[in-house]
């Protein structure tokens, strides 16, 4: 499957203004038509198959069972992303599952991306997860390994790791693609679903990163979203890595950035975070700036917008983290979007106000 010439044949087709529709939609946050070589009904594979620049976010869920958090939070990003990752017990603590968070969202037409980590669950209740979250309408699916129990608020828990994120890759195009669960045992109706992976190109040894994806790509990934990239000579000689492997044709990468708050922030985040690593400029930067979650914001949205420039990047992964109400500001002024507006529930008041009735 080659994304590059997807995106070259479909560029013309993304639609222009702020009104963001394609043509055999039948109702704006409905399932679309799969077209010829896409894998899933969802709008973020549309964007990105068409050549659009995508944007996607990600959902903290709740210490709650209540809905309303959900949508209260998923509401901060109407109209700037085109998809929200539900996050699973990311850093191994203990929230709303990624798989309900998914169905409310779906439920009133958001396209969420549902991660599956690997650290809680045997290959049979994954497989399971797979199927009932495509049956709700789930078209994103975000394969990760998973941080250990030691990291979160469960450090007594049991960990899994049945599987890691090639094999979870693997058998999730199994039960799409050849109808079948891992042991053999067909399904009656398989899962059309987006499949991604997450990489870190930071992460040491460099030289290894590279090579890592590129197996998630023969296992299954279409999509990558990073972790934060802050250094952007490092990111450019990962994506020159990729297109000598002659990766950058067959998948789309999104890298990821978000708002660093201070300076104290960002020298914590490098000293604690696995892989993560912040230029001593841009912690200088934010040291001396009057006002450092001002100056954080302006570092992403500059990063952003020399990101967009770098050959093979098809989109950003916003992570803004108690930084939520940051994102539309950032998409805005980044200027990514080009003017289109993502579709979100209450976009066009007639036509959900039809879709509720019926």
């Amino acid at each position: 499957m080659a994304a590059r010439g997807a995106r070259e044949v479909r560029a013309a087709t993304i639609p222009q203004g702020r009104a963001v529709r394609f043509e055999d939609e039948p109702v704006p946050g409905y399932p679309l038509p799969i077209l010829p070589g896409h894998t899933s009904p969802g709008r973020f594979e549309r964007v990105l198959r068409a050549g659009g620049f995508a944007v996607t976010t990600e959902l903290a869920p709740p210490d709650s069972a209540d809905p309303e958090e959900v949508y209260k939070r998923a509401r901060v990003f109407d109209g700037y992303v085109d998809a929200i990752n539900a996050t699973d017990g990311s850093g191994a603590n203990c929230h709303m599952s990624s798989l309900a968070v998914c169905a409310l969202l779906t439920r009133v037409g958001y396209a969420p991306i549902m991660q599956i980590s690997c650290r809680d669950k045997n290959r049979i209740a994954i497989q399971g997860d797979i199927l009932g979250g495509a049956a709700m309408g789930v078209c994103n699916i975000l394969c990760l390994t998973g941080d250990g129990v030691q990291a979160g608020d469960h450090p007594q828990a049991k960990a899994v790791f049945d599987l890691d994120c090639v094999s979870l890759l693997a058998i999730a195009r199994t039960l799409r693609d050849e109808h079948h669960f891992e042991s053999g045992r067909k399904i009656s109706f398989a899962p059309r679903v987006f499949l991604g992976a997450a990489e870190n190109p930071a992460g040491l040894p460099h030289a290894w990163r590279p090579q890592r994806l590129a197996k998630k790509v023969a296992a299954g990934a279409q999509f990558i979203q990073t972790q934060y990239c802050y250094d952007l000579p490092l990111l450019r000689t990962f994506m020159d890595q990729l297109e000598a492997l002659g990766l950058l044709g067959k998948i789309y990468i999104l890298v990821g950035v978000g708002p660093l708050r201070s300076a104290k922030t960002a020298e914590w985040m490098r000293k604690n975070v696995p892989g993560m690593h912040v230029p001593d400029a841009l912690i200088a930067r934010l040291a001396g700036a009057a006002d450092q979650a001002r100056e954080g914001r302006n570092i992403c949205i500059e990063l952003i917008q020399a990101i967009r420039e770098i050959r093979g990047v098809s989109g950003v992964h916003v992570m803004a983290y108690r930084q939520e109400e940051s994102v539309p500001e950032i998409v805005d002024k980044s200027g990514i979007l080009h003017g289109r507006s993502p579709w979100y529930p209450e976009r066009d008041a007639t036509q959900f106000s039809h879709r509720t009735a019926s």
